[in-house]
């Protein structure tokens, strides 16, 4: 298309109409975890399967369903991405086992991979005017980073009423009617890219992505083989760098190793990355504090949020006028600082006393992400020529859930390695018992009901005093990474004072 699309502005609307249930599905399930793993007896290991198989796995499809939505169109894959997380919904609503959840989530991940680039190629390719394109973008990233923060309010107020399923059926109906609009008011475009699509090098891009991530966790878990983890560890390795040397020599690449090229693209990556991961791992551990250590319900940890939604929600409009008055590399600097000093501050926080200071905490927050993921969206997406606007889509999307799924492993990781070293329990306990107790605070609320009434309390006891000790570390230990990845950034940039 060479002239501005007339209807530009409801493709728009359908865009985030799609994309606000996948990236609300990224952090809807944190406070259906209690709920989730007493019905369906899940362990610990499985509970960080369930919430995190659904972020990585899409990450390792995102660049290989970008590069296929520029050789096939974005419209239909976009459409058949819908239908797909749609079933997969169903599917997740009515699982009977932690088994059968973690493999609708991965069917839901494919769905999601499909939708998330060809909304970002979709805009690209509808805002011709750059101003307009930069307010399509910003709108775009409010959405994505309000949704991935109100994940937790959304499924406390299912949880508040209905059982955990709901938290995937609630999509349904609103992803049917979205269906129905894209088909109509979408406008095909043009494929520009009509070279043969490298099906092998999606595969080995994929299972390098998920053996490294595996391995990673799985190295922080005492029941596993360190050689046969650490072979998996290696062999993930090798894929992911065999997958990058065959992007520089191959006739048709599936990812533009070129675009990391432009500082930008470079800069935008690490900043979704980061705030992502924050963003879905800060949520992850506040939902159990709030719930197992306070007592509090599904729907007040969701309301507890609050301020963290809304603050993302008015972040993302913003930060188009402060790029542009201070460019980016006093906003990715400030918005990782931010972030750090913020998360900090949550580290020495009394949730069960709660004060004005947490909730400014948690705004502080909110705009840091929503200012932060906004601004790589226009740093990536205007940086980006029209033919190659499905693979900068998935570069962008990738960053997104890659960031999470990382964000959820790396905080799920550090949480259980503390909360193992913290708990206290009675040597009068079974071993078997004991053992499973001292994986997880939702596995200790488990193993507690096996025993005594008397034992149970001094268990519960432990854990809370346990959980809050870990809480406050890994918190403490993001806090960090984050300021001095605050201050890479402003060294990246050098003096550069705009996003483009």
């Amino acid at each position: 298309m060479s002239v501005a699309a007339p209807n530009r502005w409801f493709v728009l609307s359908i865009m985030m109409f799609a994309f606000f249930p996948i990236v609300l599905d990224l952090t809807i399930l944190h406070v259906a975890i209690p709920s989730l793993t007493l019905s369906l007896k899940a362990t610990g290991s499985q509970v960080l399967w369930v919430i995190d198989i659904y972020p990585l796995l899409m990450a390792g499809l995102l660049i290989p369903m970008g590069t296929l939505a520029d050789r096939v169109g974005h419209r239909p894959l976009f459409i058949l991405g819908l239908v797909i997380f749609a079933l997969s919904s169903l599917l997740a609503a009515f699982a009977k086992d932690a088994s059968l959840l973690i493999a609708a989530r991965a069917l839901k991940a494919v769905g999601a991979a499909m939708v998330m680039p060809c909304t970002l190629a979709i805009l690209r390719q509808t805002f011709k005017n750059d101003t307009e394109r930069a307010t399509a973008l910003g709108i775009w990233g409010s959405v994505g980073s309000a949704g991935a923060a109100a994940g937790p309010l959304a499924g406390g107020a299912l949880l508040e009423y209905f059982w955990w399923g709901s938290v995937f059926l609630v999509s349904v109906p609103f992803l049917v009617l979205v269906i129905i609009l894209s088909y109509f008011y979408i406008p095909k475009s043009i494929v520009m890219n009509k070279s043969k699509w490298p099906l092998g090098q999606a595969v080995i891009l994929i299972m390098g992505l998920m053996l490294t991530i595996y391995s990673i966790k799985a190295l922080f878990k005492d029941d596993n083989a360190l050689y046969f983890v650490l072979l998996l560890l290696f062999a993930g390795l090798c894929l992911l760098t065999y997958f990058v040397m065959l992007q520089q020599k191959a006739k048709n690449p599936m990812l533009d190793i070129s675009l990391f090229a432009m500082p930008t693209i470079r800069i935008g990556v690490l900043m979704a990355l980061m705030v992502m991961g924050s963003l879905a791992g800060v949520e992850l551990l506040l939902a159990q504090e709030l719930q197992f250590v306070t007592g509090r319900s599904p729907f007040q940890a969701g309301l507890f949020m609050l301020p963290l939604m809304a603050a993302s929600a008015i972040g993302g409009p913003l930060s188009g006028v402060i790029l542009q008055n201070f460019g980016l590399k006093h906003v990715a600097t400030c918005s990782l600082l931010v972030c750090a000093v913020s998360i900090a501050g949550l580290a020495f926080s009394d949730f069960a006393n709660a004060t004005w200071s947490i909730s400014l905490l948690l705004i502080a927050f909110g705009l840091s992400i929503g200012i932060g993921l906004t601004a790589s969206s226009v740093a990536i997406m205007s940086s980006t020529s029209e033919e190659k606007a499905g693979s900068a889509g998935a570069i962008e999307a990738t960053s997104y859930d890659l960031g999470t799924g990382l964000g959820i492993a790396g905080f799920g990781i550090l949480l259980s390695s503390s909360y193992q070293k913290a708990i206290t329990l009675p040597n009068s306990l079974l071993p078997e018992i004991k053992t499973q107790a001292s994986r997880s605070i939702g596995e200790t609320f488990l193993a507690a009901e096996q025993v005594s009434p008397d034992m149970k309390e001094v268990m519960i006891s432990s854990a809370k005093l346990a959980f809050s000790a870990a809480h406050s570390s890994v918190l403490l230990t993001a806090s960090c990474l984050l300021a001095l990845l605050s201050f890479y950034a402003f060294r990246l940039l050098g003096k550069s004072s705009t996003f483009n």
